[in-house]
């Protein structure tokens, strides 16, 4: 064997990146928006959601140097006004109020404001909601400002939250607030949500506008939570047609899942043509995860994100569900590689804190398939894409936008308005049943 003919002290290949970029023509600015402290905050013992995956995505994205290739953003936690932009003024003050010490004194209000074991009270629940809502509305920010053209939050994406109430492990929606703000610029905005679970608090919000389309992959069937997401769920007024759902089914794998997002998200941007994009990664739809049951790998789920980043417009990318922080934190640092369109090397980095959170594999690419029956069919799911383009069919192309202020409350959000929308989708559960 021959020698080689030049060789690296060992300071070189320490710093030497454990990735190949690709040969793209166009390279697009890509910022991380996070703030470590939302990585210390504690659920409780026996809750599914943890946030300590989000240090573990930190740490494998500093493993494989990909910091090099971003811009970093430490982010504020966002201000009472701004969350205001969405939430009601009683629900916030509640949020701001109640801990754990003082509970007792707050058990009138705390069914009014979906308190309990999905959301449960812990130390320090606002300063972590205003933590990775801060980061969303940064990455927002610095979409409008033009100094990124990808700007990625995993922290965020926490997508059942309503404006009265917290629901589905989820406090302030931060992705009501981050479209709100894009809204200030961008005539239309294309919501998309590849969780497991429907994202019905960012549909409920948008519910009677034109000004953003909400597009969500999830499993339904009518008990899973959070309960909705079926095709009658279409949009009111305004914003009637611009609700759209895909239903799916336990068990779905790789070639099903991408080619059936593939096929939906082309005829939406070409009827809708937004302005900008806000795409929810929520990781429980990989296989194997504690609250998911779909078949996806990691390499299945970051091709959505490929596709979507395809198409050249303004990108906001999130976090969301995901509760096997190995799987996560794997997930999502492949998914920040794919928006920099870099290929990382499929064995981790030995230097890495945590290392032990990986055993017995240490690879970026575990099989996380065939865990659960498909009981997606080929037939299924050519009835699901034929409804889906139906309701497309009914829209007359993108929406004229007349630009104007923001007002506070754009998608009708009065209590009044709240209270309607509710009692329709609760007619429309009963009917399902």
């Amino acid at each position: 064997m021959s020698e080689p003919t030049i060789v690296f002290d060992s300071k070189t290949v320490e710093n030497t990146p454990l990735y190949e970029s690709f040969l793209t023509t166009q390279k697009r600015r890509v910022s991380y928006h996070f703030n470590e402290e939302a990585a210390r905050y504690h659920y409780g013992v026996r809750h599914p959601m943890k946030p300590f995956r989000l240090m573990l995505t930190d740490h494998l994205v500093l493993g494989y140097k990909l910091h090099n290739k971003l811009d970093l953003y430490r982010s504020r936690r966002a201000t009472e006004t701004e969350v205001r932009e969405f939430h009601a003024e009683e629900y916030i003050d509640f949020l701001q109020r109640v801990t754990p010490d003082n509970i007792k004194k707050f058990q009138r209000v705390l069914p009014k404001f979906n308190i309990g074991d999905d959301c449960p009270i812990f130390d320090g629940m606002y300063d972590y909601s205003i933590i990775y809502a801060g980061s969303s509305l940064d990455a927002s920010r610095k979409l409008l400002a033009g100094q990124s053209d990808i700007a990625i939050n995993w922290s965020g994406g926490l997508h059942h939250a309503k404006k009265f109430e917290a629901s589905g492990f989820c406090y302030v929606n931060d992705i009501v607030l981050a479209i709100l703000n894009l809204l200030r610029m961008y005539p239309r905005v294309l919501y998309i949500d590849i969780d497991i679970h429907h994202g019905d608090g960012v549909q409920e919000a948008f519910y009677s506008t034109d000004r953003v389309m909400t597009l969500s992959f999830h499993k339904y069937n009518g008990e899973f939570f959070p309960g909705t997401g079926n095709f009658d769920e279409i949009g009111t007024s305004l914003g009637k047609n611009y609700s759209l759902n895909v239903p799916l089914r336990d068990g779905i794998d790789d070639e099903s899942y991408v080619r059936l997002f593939k096929s939906v998200l082309e005829p939406v941007l070409n009827s809708y043509r937004p302005s900008a994009i806000v795409l929810q990664c929520g990781a429980d739809s990989l296989g194997g995860d504690r609250l998911g049951c779909f078949n996806l790998n990691i390499k299945a789920h970051g091709e959505c994100v490929a596709y979507t980043k395809s198409f050249g417009l303004p990108l906001i990318v999130l976090g969301g569900g995901g509760y096997t922080p190995r799987n996560v934190s794997r997930l999502w640092c492949y998914e920040t590689s794919v928006c920099l369109d870099v290929d990382l090397e499929t064995r981790l980095p030995s230097s890495m804190p945590f290392l032990k959170y990986f055993a017995p594999d240490y690879s970026l690419h575990p099989n996380l398939a065939g865990k659960i029956d498909n009981k997606n069919s080929r037939k299924f799911l050519d009835s699901v894409h034929v409804q889906v383009m139906e309701q497309l069919r009914t829209l007359q192309g993108a929406p004229s936008v007349q630009m104007a202020e923001i007002p506070p409350d754009l998608a009708g959000l009065t209590e009044e308005g709240e209270k309607q929308r509710r009692d329709e989708l609760d007619e429309a559960m009963k009917d399902a049943r």
